[in-house]
C-alpha cells in the first residue's frame, strides 16, 4: 500500500536536499538506503523491492544549467547499460517494472527525473524547447561514460521523443540498441488543439490536467491519480508551445539508418499513432516496428500481458 501522502512529501522533500552528487561509480556512490528519506521514497514508488545482490545509488548530475536526479542500479556482473528517459509528467519512481526487466537482462540501468519533473529542479512540468530536455540527456551521458558497455536507450512517449531527437541529429551516438515506446510526434486532435493553443497561449500560462485513461491497469490509474504527491495537477501551455515547435522541427531532420525499435499500441487515445507510425517510418528506414493490439499509451505500466510484449520487442 503506498504510504499516506503527508508521509510522503516529507519524505520527497528530505530525500530531494539530501542528495549528493552521483558519480555513477559502484565505489564512490554511497547506496541510497544511507539518505534521509530515500527508503520512504523507494517504497512508496515500489523500488525498493529489487533484486538483493543489485546495487541502487542516487544523488544529483549537472546538466544544463538544472540540477538534476539521477538514479543508477549497478548489476553485480554487467553485460552492459541501459538509459531510460521518461514520459511526460512521469518521474523515475513509476518505472519500477522497465527497470526489473532491465536488471533482468543482466544490465545496468540509469535513468533519470526530467527538468521541472519528479526530484529535479526546474517549473513544473515546462520547457522552453525540447533542445533543453536533450541537452540534459546527453549531460547524463557524459556524467555516466564510465559505465560499461554496450549502451542501450529507451523513451517512453516525450522520452522517446527526446531519445529519437538525439538520435537524428547528433553525428555520432553510443548506443547498441535503441527503443522507443509510444514516442511523441503528435498528439491526439492535434490539429484541433494546435490551434486552441495559438488562440489562447496570449492570455493565460496553463490549463488544468486531466487524467486519462493512458494505461488498461486500473491500479496504476488511481495510483497517479490519488497516491503520487509528484504529479502535477496543470499543463502549461509554454511547453505545449515547445511540443508543437518539436513537431515542427521533426519534419525536417534527415532520416536515419540506425537501427531502432518502435513500438506502439493501436489503443492509444494520448497519440494521433496512425500518423505517427506512418512520418517515423521514413525517418527510421531500416526501424522495427512493433504495434500491439489493445495496447494503450503509457506502455511501461500497461497490464501484465502487454507489458510483456512491449518489453519482448525492446530488441536489446
Amino acid at each position: 500500500m503506498p504510504l499516506p501522502e503527508p508521509v510522503a512529501i516529507a519524505a520527497l522533500d528530505r530525500v530531494r536536499h539530501s542528495l549528493p552528487p552521483l558519480a555513477f561509480d559502484p565505489a564512490r556512490d554511497a547506496d541510497s538506503v544511507a539518505l534521509p528519506g530515500a527508503a520512504a521514497y523507494l517504497t512508496h514508488y515500489g523500488l525498493a523491492a529489487l533484486p538483493e545482490d543489485v546495487r541502487h545509488a542516487m544523488g544529483t548530475v549537472a546538466a544544463a544549467g538544472y540540477r538534476i536526479a539521477a538514479h543508477c542500479w549497478f548489476h553485480p556482473t554487467p553485460g552492459g547499460t541501459a538509459f531510460v528517459v521518461h514520459g511526460y509528467f512521469d518521474h523515475v519512481g513509476l518505472y519500477g517494472h522497465l527497470i526489473r526487466h532491465l536488471l533482468g537482462r543482466g544490465l545496468n540501468v540509469v535513468a533519470f527525473d526530467l527538468p521541472g519533473h519528479g526530484l529535479s529542479d526546474g517549473e513544473r512540468v515546462t520547457i522552453a524547447s525540447f533542445d533543453h530536455y536533450v541537452e540534459v540527456f546527453e549531460a547524463l551521458l557524459d556524467a555516466a561514460h564510465g559505465l560499461p558497455r554496450p549502451w542501450h536507450g529507451v523513451g517512453q512517449s516525450t522520452g522517446g521523443a527526446i531519445v529519437l531527437h538525439h538520435l537524428l541529429r547528433a553525428a555520432e551516438h553510443p548506443f547498441a540498441g535503441v527503443a522507443l515506446l509510444a514516442p511523441l510526434v503528435h498528439p491526439r486532435r492535434w490539429s484541433i488543439n494546435r490551434l486552441i493553443y495559438l488562440a489562447s497561449h496570449r492570455w493565460r500560462n496553463q490549463i488544468e490536467r486531466k487524467f486519462v485513461a493512458n494505461s488498461g491497469d486500473p491500479e496504476f490509474l488511481d495510483f497517479i491519480a490519488n497516491h503520487d504527491p509528484l504529479q502535477a495537477r496543470h499543463l502549461p501551455l509554454e511547453w505545449i508551445g515547445a511540443m508543437k515547435r518539436w513537431a515542427e522541427e521533426l519534419h525536417e531532420l534527415p532520416p536515419s539508418n540506425r537501427a531502432a525499435s518502435v513500438i506502439q499500441g493501436d489503443a492509444d487515445t494520448t497519440l494521433d499513432w496512425r500518423y505517427n507510425l506512418r512520418l517515423l517510418r521514413r525517418k527510421l528506414p531500416k526501424g522495427r516496428f512493433h504495434l500491439l493490439p489493445g495496447a494503450r499509451h503509457h506502455l511501461v505500466n500497461e497490464t501484465a500481458p502487454i507489458r510483456q510484449q512491449a518489453f519482448a520487442a525492446l530488441g536489446f
